[in-house]
């Protein structure tokens, strides 16, 4: 975020980018299933875009620039290389998190998130030794940049199958326009209020 003139901005999300101890302690709160997901609202700006970053002009004040990074398009490659990769977790938890505990939080299971009768044939086809240097042109999104440029990674998905469809194969997405669906949600029960109340504090107590 140091770097010169406006290109900082490139890398300004919230919350902000953090130290190597606060890595290793979120490796931790993974390992011991207190986050039991990895996920991201994805709030990302173009950075030569008038209406990105730029909005305000490049001498905006911090608080008039867009605050939001790209991250959607390699944040599996990402978590895979330096999860999977390093020893942190191990190939069954990366489903976890980012398939089947994803689908059980939203309501989604069993349709998505399983490999099973009846569920959705939702398969994502994983290359875990493919060597990739992740630069914004092999990433599917509309953004004109990447926070990750230049970063190496190991492992990459190389095909996604969605409904017994093939709807990308090696970087080129195949699916018809307009050929996704809406998936309404009924209640359900991971939602259903707990009663364990951290620190004791009950939100109810303060409804106005």
């Amino acid at each position: 975020m140091d770097r010169p003139g406006f290109e900082g901005t490139k890398y300004m999300c919230s919350p902000s980018p953090r130290d190597a101890a606060a890595s290793a302690g979120l490796w931790d709160m993974i390992r011991m299933g207190t986050l039991d997901m990895v996920s991201s609202d994805h709030s990302g700006w173009g950075y030569m875009s008038p209406v990105g970053k730029r909005v305000h002009g490049t001498n905006a004040p911090f608080s008039d620039i867009p605050d939001g990074v790209p991250g959607l398009a390699s944040r599996l490659p990402i978590l895979f290389s330096e999860g999977v990769g390093k020893g942190h977790i191990d190939p069954c938890q990366f489903v976890r998190l980012t398939a089947a505990n994803p689908a059980r939080l939203f309501g989604l299971y069993p349709r998505k998130g399983t490999i099973a009768p009846g569920a959705d044939a939702d398969l994502v086809l994983w290359d875990a030794q493919k060597q990739v240097t992740i630069t914004n042109d092999v990433l599917q999104h509309v953004i004109d940049y990447t926070p990750y440029k230049g970063l190496s990674v190991t492992g990459w998905p190389v095909a996604t199958i969605r409904r017994g469809q093939v709807a990308m194969r090696d970087g080129k997405v195949v699916a018809e326009p307009g050929s996704g669906q809406f998936l309404a949600r009924a209640p359900y029960d991971l939602i259903k209020p707990t009663g364990r109340l951290p620190f004791g504090f009950d939100a109810s107590a303060y409804q106005v």
